[in-house]
């Protein structure tokens, strides 16, 4: 095996193109080479020449190795010992991590299964009418699989990164996850994807079920016993895993009810920014805009001003916008793509960050200030998940847009002066912010063609459920280790699931 570094031009950058150049710079013939296993590809945009960036591994005259499959498990005996509460990325991993480990398990999650969130989501974007436990957040896979499955993380020092992605290939995923800089699965693919990863934890013996949704907490003393659910029965358990994600606000509020530790985090608000994706394609790429083996273009955008940060949050080129409200009173909005990424628009959640000096003290402030902002959106407007929405040159100049832009937005747009929406310090980092993105880092970025969608409220947890650094258990109440983004320890799908199976390794390890 031989490992090289090749710098490309777009033209050779596809399977054909990289084979040809490696032959060439090993000095062989393409018949000799016997593999060639991309490591990492990287598009390399800076100093206005595009290139493609590849790390492989050649074999010249030889076997390469044959490819490990993760998602061989044992057959799991006995009663479950372990419950965990949500079937995102922290719980699916999670339960994996046990199977691998010889632990059944019990994945209890409030809403339905990949087929029967569809007709949910359907009339969402129709109709406007929300089910509040299977929706954009709730329901098999968590928040993540109605994305595009971004799984760029820079949590490499929490765990083996690759073991999550090859297991996610193992259940159907494209193996260029496996090397990609900015990996993405895609809406499209995704749903596939976690059936897979729930039919190999099923055949291993984890019991998972759907329509459970977790009320309270059991307890003895200062420990978890079990939980109690929605329908009043009940399940014993020597540890329960909370891997219930960001937007169960209901989880944080029965957490505090029963004692258990919290604290107030710091998070991020602001809206989605929607272009033309051929506006980024120019603007990234020149006049590579466009090239087959280039596709979208994506773009990252950050700035610090007075201590308060903002910055460009899930950026989604070829994506579309959706409604990922959970409370009948409130417009949340987020982005994806497909796995192509050829839709007409580039969406990116732009989003300022905030912290106890703009929502108070105490826990649940932060919690109680964000669902304030999303009912103002609502209201603003005008009901059935219709989002408030401006131009963004309008938004600049500080004046109401008269109309707006074609939009990927399902339910609707209103058209609101964005100001009176957000909160005012929020409001004006914002406009400073894309004023100077659009001036000195992205010319052409500025344009009534794009149109600001309110609000990017849930980019991360506002509150931490509070867990021993070394032990991963709660601090008040021993056998509850709480886990992923709802938790405020994760912020991906990949940190997600690589915080699951610490919790795992943690349950097993307390043995």
């Amino acid at each position: 095996m031989q490992a090289l570094d090749l710098v490309l031009h777009p033209d050779e950058a596809d399977e054909a193109g990289l084979r040809r150049a490696v032959a060439r710079a090993l000095g062989v013939s393409e018949d000799r080479l016997t593999a060639v296993l991309p490591q990492r590809r990287v598009i390399d945009a800076r100093r206005g020449q595009v290139r493609v960036r590849y790390a492989v591994h050649a074999f010249v005259d030889e076997t390469p190795p044959a490819p490990r499959n993760t998602m061989d498990l044992p057959d799991l005996k006995g009663d479950p010992s372990v419950v965990i509460v949500g079937a995102g990325p922290a719980g699916l991993f999670c339960a994996w991590q046990l199977a691998r480990l010889g632990v059944r398990s019990v994945l209890l999650e409030r809403g339905a299964d990949v087929r029967g969130r569809r007709p949910a989501l359907a009339r969402l974007n129709r109709e406007g009418v929300l089910d509040p436990e299977s929706n954009y957040c709730f329901g098999e896979g968590g928040a993540g699989t109605f994305s595009d499955g971004k799984l760029y993380t820079r949590a490499t020092k929490r765990g083996p990164v690759l073991d999550v992605l090859a297991a996610l290939v193992d259940c159907g995923a494209d193996a260029r996850i496996l090397y990609d800089a900015r990996p993405h699965i895609g809406t499209n693919k995704l749903p596939k994807v976690v059936i897979g990863l729930r039919e190999r934890l099923i055949a291993a013996g984890v019991d998972v079920r759907f329509g459970a949704r977790v009320d309270s907490l059991l307890t003895a003393g200062e420990r978890v016993t079990g939980v109690r659910l929605a329908d009043g029965s009940t399940l014993p358990a020597q540890a329960v895993v909370l891997a219930t994600g960001h937007s169960a606000r209901d989880v944080y509020r029965m957490c505090h009810r029963q004692g258990v530790a919290l604290s107030a985090k710091p998070f991020a608000l602001g809206v989605r920014v929607e272009h033309p994706q051929p506006i980024i394609d120019r603007i990234q790429y020149g006049k590579l805009a466009g090239h087959p083996n280039l596709g979208a273009a994506p773009y990252s955008l950050k700035r610090t001003v007075e201590a308060v940060g903002t910055f460009s949050f899930c950026m989604c080129p070829g994506g579309f916008i959706v409604a990922a409200a959970t409370e009948a009173d409130g417009v949340v909005v987020n982005g994806m793509s497909p796995s192509t990424r050829n839709g007409r628009f580039a969406n990116s959640g732009m989003v300022v960050g905030v912290g106890p000096e703009l929502f108070g003290e105490g826990p649940l402030a932060g919690l109680a200030w964000q669902a304030e902002v999303e009912r103002a959106a609502f209201q603003a407007g005008g009901g059935a998940f219709k989002a408030p929405a401006q131009r963004l040159t309008d938004f600049l100049a500080g004046r109401s847009s008269a109309d707006l832009p074609d939009c990927s937005y399902r339910p609707g747009l209103t058209p609101v002066d964005l100001r009176a929406v957000l909160p005012k310090p929020v409001a004006r980092h914002l406009a400073d912010s894309l004023r100077f993105f659009g001036e000195r880092r992205m010319r052409g970025y500025t344009t009534r063609e794009a149109v600001l969608v309110g609000v990017e409220s849930r980019s991360s947890s506002p509150v931490r459920i509070e867990r021993d650094p070394e032990r991963l258990e709660s601090p008040t109440l021993a056998g509850l280790y709480p886990s992923g983004e709802g938790a405020g320890f994760a912020g991906g799908i990949v940190s997600a699931a690589l915080d699951g199976m610490r919790i795992a390794e943690a349950i097993v390890h307390a043995r």
